[in-house]
């Protein structure tokens, strides 16, 4: 009678054994070359670095599911995997290799800091504000002593045959402070050394003054700015 009773309560433990390990959510190695990448499945984030052994709650356990790669400096990339549920208990693997994303590279040894993208690049008013020139806020600040002279501005290019030169245009008077860009049809990072923008402040009873600018540094620096002490003009004695 005791060895009948110790034999059921033998057969009772190792059932309540087996149905705790088959409530347990299914384990599954995640790794990825290069290490550290964040994996998601379903949109929802289950590792934070790779290599990691993770539990997969069973709602989200499907016939096809969709692990994502995300790691910093390399492509994102998706692994698709099928396990049957049998598969899932012998903690599967799933691997990625990641591909690193390549830097954008110059346009040419002789300018490093324009990139291919930016070197295929030119400013037309036909399709206006496509390019990083034009997107690029500049600051154009100007002032005199004594204020309020008039300020005019004109294009000098070195290569008429892609950017033409202009005439003067007036802009405002002294004190002037704007952020714009380069609207200069023809225009692109490698003529733009060759474009220089001119301008002229002028007062009644003083002299012209000019000062000019590469447009190229002024890219770089995204500023133009200036300031003119004008010089009284001198009287011409009375004959």
């Amino acid at each position: 009678m005791k060895r009948a009773l110790k034999n059921i309560f033998t057969f009772l433990t190792l059932l309540t054994v087996t149905i705790s390990a088959s409530a347990k959510d299914p384990q599954i190695t995640i790794q990825s070359d290069p290490e550290g990448a964040q994996v998601y499945l379903n949109d929802v984030l289950i590792a934070t670095s790779t290599p990691a052994i993770v539990n997969l709650p069973k709602k989200v356990v499907t016939k096809n599911m969709q692990f994502r790669f995300v790691k910093d400096g390399y492509e994102t990339k998706s692994v698709v995997v099928q396990y049957t549920k049998d598969q899932l208990k012998y903690n599967p693997v799933v691997m990625c290799t990641m591909k690193k994303i390549a830097p954008e590279r110059p346009a040419s040894a002789n300018d490093p800091t324009v990139t291919r993208n930016q070197s295929n690049q030119r400013v037309d008013r036909q399709n206006g504000g496509a390019t990083d020139m034009e997107a690029t806020i500049i600051r154009w600040f100007f002032d005199s002593d004594p204020r309020g002279a008039r300020i005019m501005y004109r294009v000098i290019s070195n290569v008429p045959n892609e950017i033409k030169n202009t005439n003067e245009t007036y802009l405002t008077t002294t004190p002037y402070e704007e952020t714009r860009g380069f609207n200069i049809p023809g225009l692109t990072y490698q003529n733009s050394r060759n474009v220089t923008i001119e301008f002229k402040i002028s007062k009644r009873g003083y002299e012209d003054q000019v000062k000019r600018y590469n447009v190229r540094q002024a890219l770089d620096q995204q500023e133009i700015s200036g300031f003119f002490e004008l010089v009284p003009k001198e009287t011409e004695p009375v004959e």
